[in-house]
């Protein structure tokens, strides 16, 4: 059954033009209207979502052509149509970059893109970039452009009189700052702000988590009644249904059901401030493999719940090094758990958090939990980006080679210098021109870590494998 749903891409030439700022705000806009709106963000993302999930009021989900595939795309969006209102994307980098990029997916959905362009330091020069985006490749739905940044009212009449398609108008944002009410805000993130607006301020991985701000609400609430004022927030709904409705096909169900390989086993996951880089569908794959999840926070003092296997996921465990340390008894609790056997997969964040101690840009170094040999130190750029995947050595369990590999991603300001043994690499999707020897997969008895994020059910099994009993199959 194909169902139809107003919806829009949001995209730009490049990143930090204002993409996640637009998207909230629409979000929020119609939120508050009394619309559902559900949001999607395109490739791998943990910060992003959470200022949807804020702005919508449901759970932002993450699509990607490869890491998630095309059926598992077309599933989430039908069963989203289906429930809501209005569906929003968010891209990722330009609407053009990657293989698959952004406009592979718009054209394979017929969604319409709407470019934000940071104009802040640009005039008449926004017609020659909105009309390059409209006709560089034939097959896309176009819905218009959004100046973001804009100095003033005349700026923004440059702006619009510089479209050769005096259609794509759909208004300006203005440099939005922080409510005045919340120019309290810590100084460590006023001093972070992004290019496309103080609204949502940064830090290294990415935006502060909407999470860790009281005022986040009222910082969206700013930017929705910014873009209540464009051409695009004053659209009347039947306008946007006779616009920009989509049809999202149903895709057939699975022939057969996922094995329950972890049925019986609970599994503890660590989530709070220092590990909170966790897709929901990671979770919705352990559940559907029958494992029962329990969660426990680190910073807030809790021991290691009983169970038969942990996932330390990503996070800042370097900015929580001293209350991390300060754990002792769950520093024992997990030393008792790996003594026993019992499997342990690290992930990035949760990976520094075992090491020994981290080192940060500063010289200044803390300790850490020291279950794994090694020293993290934290760098001034990015140590890792973009797609990978991992294939299980058969050290891992019976049958691992013969189990599709895992997809997922790297991303990450650090480096770790361990005499773990490595048991295996990920690869790249497609090979670069320049040799990329891949992250490492540390092994050390039942203890499992990489700098690799996973999107279990990109391969169940292969979960299965890292936090179920001998072979990954079934109870211990």
């Amino acid at each position: 059954m194909t169902l139809h749903c107003p919806a829009l891409l949001i995209t730009a030439m490049a990143s930090g033009q204002g993409k996640t700022l637009t998207v909230a705000a629409l979000a929020r806009l119609h939120a508050r209207q009394g619309r559902r709106v559900r949001v999607f963000k395109c490739g791998p993302d943990f910060l992003d979502p959470l200022w949807h999930e804020l702005a919508s009021g449901a759970p932002a989900q993450t699509i990607d052509l490869w890491m998630t595939g095309e059926a598992d795309i077309r599933a989430r969006l039908h069963e989203a149509a289906g429930q809501a209102d209005l569906i929003l994307v968010e891209g990722v980098m330009g609407l053009f970059d990657g293989k698959p990029s952004v406009a592979d997916l718009a054209e394979l959905l017929q969604i319409p893109v709407l470019p934000v362009l940071h104009a802040g330091s640009m005039a008449q020069s926004i017609g020659a970039v909105a009309h390059g985006l409209r006709h560089y490749r034939a097959g896309l739905r176009w819905a218009g452009v959004l100046a973001n940044g804009v100095a003033s009212a005349h700026h923004a009449d440059l702006l619009r009189e510089a479209l050769l398609e005096q259609g794509d108008w759909l208004g300006a944002l203005p440099r939005l700052a922080v409510p005045q009410s919340a120019a309290g805000e810590s100084e460590d993130v006023a001093a972070k702000a992004p290019a496309e607006s103080s609204l949502l301020p940064e830090r290294h991985l990415g935006l502060v988590p909407a999470t860790e701000m009281q005022d986040a609400l009222q910082r969206l609430d700013a930017a929705a009644d910014a873009l209540a004022q464009t051409p695009l927030g004053q659209l009347d709904w039947p306008e946007w249904q006779r616009r920009w409705s989509v049809p999202f096909e149903a895709v057939p169900a699975p022939a057969e059901r996922l094995p329950q390989r972890l049925r019986g086993r609970k599994i503890a996951v660590a989530r709070d401030a220092a590990f909170a880089f966790i897709y929901p569908a990671n979770l919705a794959t352990l559940e559907a493999l029958g494992a029962r999840v329990v969660f426990f926070s680190p910073l807030a003092g809790h021991r290691l719940p009983p169970c038969d296997a942990v996932w330390l996921p990503g996070g800042y465990p370097e900015l929580h090094a001293a209350p991390l340390s300060a754990n002792t008894t769950l520093r024992a609790d997990l030393a008792a758990h790996l003594a026993a056997g019992k499997p342990l997969w690290a992930e990035c964040g949760g990976m520094l958090a075992l090491c020994e101690s981290v080192q940060h840009t500063n010289g200044q170094c803390e300790p850490l939990w020291g279950l794994l040999p090694g020293q993290a130190r934290m760098q001034p750029r990015l140590a890792g980006l973009g797609h990978q995947q991992l294939q299980l050595p058969a050290v891992c369990g019976r049958g691992a080679a013969r189990q599709a590999p895992l997809r997922g991603h790297t991303f990450h300001y650090s480096t770790l210098a361990s005499e773990a043994p490595v048991v295996a690499r990920t690869a790249r999707p497609v090979p670069r021109r320049t040799p990329d020897a891949g992250e490492a997969l540390y092994q050390l008895g039942s203890l499992r870590a990489s700098y690799f994020h996973a999107w279990f059910p990109s391969s169940p099994l292969a979960v299965a494998t890292l936090l179920g009993s001998a072979g990954g199959s079934g109870a211990a």
